[in-house]
Formats: structure tokens, C-alpha cells, sequence
């Protein structure tokens, strides 16, 4: 009697979910991947959705650059996306590129860089080049 009590209880579990999950009540957060090419190496950074973008610390590459994706807003709607890229030249941090993207948002594309496209940068006194593109995905993989 216990198993078959168990087992419809797992039933309507699996039965309640499933109703959750269909109407979007567990909709998985948006994630912005980055994949970032510079000095021979590669990276691939993860940004999810934040309310204050000051909180954001940006991602060191290489001891040479600094890079800053903002995703503003929560996982419902994304008002926005800002990426920052920086070059450090000796004592001080210089914006080398700033890249604003707003709704509606290219997702779902199979390319690593379907949102921003790949984007080439170069840094006049280190002359370095870095490399990123970035897609929107519905939730991490």
C-alpha cells in the first residue's frame, strides 16, 4: 500500500512541475557567454542579469586588459547590455571600446557570437589585439 501511495505522490509531483515548468513559472535566467581571444589564449565568461551595474567587476585578461559585459535587468527582461573593454597602460586603465546592444536581442543562434558579432580590438601602446563576441543564452548549458 505505501509503494502505490508513493508512486501516485511522485505522479502528481512530476504532474505539478511539468505544469510549472510549460507556463514559464521556472524560466531559466538569461546568460550572456563571452568568448574572448587575446595573447594566444582563450576565455569564456559568463554574465548573468544585475540591477546595479557599478556591481559588476570587470574580468582581467592577460594582465593587459580589462573586460566588463552588464546585463541590466532581471530574468524576466533585460533592458539592456553594455560591454566595456580596457586596456591597462601602466599606471592607469584606458575604455578602448564600449558596445551598447538594447531589445529586441538576437537569441538562439548557434554562433558564439551572435549577439555582438566578433569584434576586433587593438590597444595603440600595447599592441596587443583582442578578440570577443558574445550570444544571448536562455539559461546556462
Amino acid at each position: 500500500m505505501q509503494t502505490h501511495l508513493r508512486l501516485t505522490l511522485f505522479a502528481l509531483l512530476t504532474l505539478a512541475l511539468h505544469a510549472l515548468f510549460s507556463q514559464g513559472l521556472f524560466a531559466a535566467t538569461p546568460v550572456l557567454r563571452c568568448e574572448i581571444r587575446q595573447g594566444g589564449h582563450a576565455f569564456t565568461e559568463d554574465f548573468v542579469p544585475v540591477t546595479d551595474p557599478y556591481a559588476v567587476d570587470p574580468k582581467e585578461i592577460n594582465h593587459q586588459f580589462l573586460f566588463k559585459a552588464v546585463v541590466m535587468g532581471n530574468e524576466e527582461n533585460i533592458d539592456y547590455i553594455r560591454i566595456y573593454t580596457y586596456y591597462k597602460e601602466q599606471h592607469q586603465v584606458i575604455l578602448l571600446h564600449e558596445a551598447r546592444y538594447l531589445p529586441p536581442f538576437r537569441q538562439g543562434e548557434p554562433s558564439p557570437a551572435a549577439l555582438t558579432g566578433v569584434n576586433y580590438l587593438y590597444a595603440p601602446v600595447l599592441e596587443q589585439e583582442f578578440q570577443y563576441g558574445c550570444v544571448l543564452l536562455d539559461g546556462p548549458s
